[in-house]
């Protein structure tokens, strides 16, 4: 990226017009769709010593005359790391409305906390056409991001609305609102430190003045990666002690490894926590329940049993249980089933390029993984021209699991090699199972 002399450039400094335009300028290219006013309307944080653009966190300089600036080497950096960001528009993630989620004022002084900034415009706005149809001077943006180009609204039956957001953007507003926290907290720490060492001339003089004439500065606290530390707890105890979410903010996402994590995952059926994860990873594994025991097998499915198999294959294995037994939860097994093993039975049309799977594949099972013998697992295709409903195969419980072992055996052969009934290190001794067999055979552990 070139540098080019910019009007009122000072030793290095831009000021927030400026900044505007050399951020657009070089975002123009972006796969993420960005927004003008950046540095100057709301909600910037200029005045208060910073502004977020993309993941990165851009220190602002006041000057003599309460005139701010910004270092143009900053600005570039940024636009640089939004610019090697790439964007699936068909891979989603849901950002909105859900039940009970608090609505919190979003001032000068709060964090970024964007969901329920989005929340709250549409709310406030009526949704996202009358967004688009903002003021002049008023641009909703995000992290210098114009989440309205990219936002997708879908209703369900009529009635209820939900918003979703590329993957891909979820994860970088996630990274922008952990950079946000750990600025604002290492900013507050240096103002405390130095009111503490500083003179009490210059105390009295800080206190008449108000703010400091320069805003802190540093890199934001690093993340730890995550290396078993709550392997083996259960999530039930572990989610009730004080201070394990702030606990799980300071490390990485266990499975992606880039961004902060924001939750525990943990297997619902044995109860053990697997480790931290991101809330992009936490919604992409979640199975897309139909009913209780009925999922659709969508085309997200692809990248955690193939593409990155054994990313994913090596986090459900954390759970003592699963990795005892070499297998999966019920839910993730039977998708597995449908989109790995019972791939070959998908019927196929023509399409302009080669032949598409049709329909949409959906599996569902009776009984549970508690009663094996009597669990069978039933994969369809749903909107099949040849039936609207049309079945493709029924699997029973112990044959999926077995066809599971041995292709785990092939794809990921060290994730099969710590599994299995005879690697017990750290195992405890009773399993609490969260699906429970009302039938009351079939109890033993298999």
């Amino acid at each position: 990226m070139s540098e080019r002399v910019m009007p009122g450039r000072t030793d290095g400094l831009i000021t927030p017009v400026t900044a505007d335009a050399l951020w657009v300028d070089l975002t123009a290219d972006s796969a993420v769709p960005t927004a003008s006013g950046a540095f100057t309307c709301s909600p910037a944080r200029a005045r208060v010593g910073y502004v977020l653009l993309g993941g990165y966190v851009v220190a602002t300089v006041t000057a003599s005359g309460g005139q701010w600036s910004v270092p143009e080497v900053e600005v570039r950096r940024a636009a640089a790391e939004l610019n090697a960001v790439g964007m699936d528009r068909q891979d989603l993630v849901r950002v909105g409305p859900f039940r009970g989620a608090p609505r919190q004022e979003c001032n000068e002084e709060t964090p970024l906390r964007w969901r329920q900034r989005i929340t709250g415009k549409l709310h406030e706005l009526g949704g996202p056409e009358r967004a688009a149809r903002r003021e002049v001077g008023r641009p909703y943006h995000l992290a210098g991001i114009d989440w309205r180009q990219i936002l997708v609204e879908q209703t369900r039956d009529g009635t209820q609305r939900t918003w979703w957001l590329p993957r891909a953007v979820v994860r970088l507003l996630d990274a922008a609102e952990h950079a946000e926290t750990q600025w604002v907290q290492a900013a507050r720490t240096r103002r405390a430190s130095a009111a503490v060492t500083a003179p009490p001339s210059l105390r009295q003089a800080r206190d008449a003045g108000g703010r400091q004439s320069t805003s802190p500065g540093g890199p934001t606290a690093s993340l730890r990666p995550y290396n078993k530390e709550l392997e083996g707890q259960l999530y039930s105890v572990l989610s009730r002690k004080p201070g394990t979410s702030r606990r799980v903010a300071e490390w990485a996402c266990a499975v992606c490894r880039t961004a902060p994590a924001t939750v525990l995952d943990h297997c619902h059926e044995h109860g053990y926590v697997r480790a931290p994860v991101c809330q992009s990873c936490n919604t992409q594994e979640r199975p897309d329940h139909l009913y209780s025991n009925d999922i659709r097998v969508a085309n997200r499915y692809t990248r955690l049993f193939r593409t990155d198999a054994d990313d994913w294959l090596r986090h459900w294995h954390r759970c003592p249980g699963c990795r005892a037994r070499t297998t999966l939860p019920l839910p993730h097994l039977a998708a597995w089933t449908a989109h790995t093993a019972c791939r070959s039975l998908r019927p196929t049309h023509h399409a302009p390029r080669g032949r598409k799977p049709c329909g949409l594949l959906r599996v569902s099972w009776t009984g549970s993984q508690n009663a094996p013998r009597s669990c069978l697992l039933t994969v369809a295709v749903d909107f099949c021209p040849s039936g609207e409903h049309r079945v493709l195969a029924r699997v029973p419980y112990r044959e999926a699991a077995e066809r599971f072992r041995a292709w785990l055996a092939e794809t990921a052969p060290a994730v099969a090699a710590a599994a299995g009934p005879d690697r017990l290190d750290g195992l405890p001794a009773q399993f609490r199972p969260v699906i429970a067999d009302t039938s009351g055979k079939d109890l033993e552990l298999f």
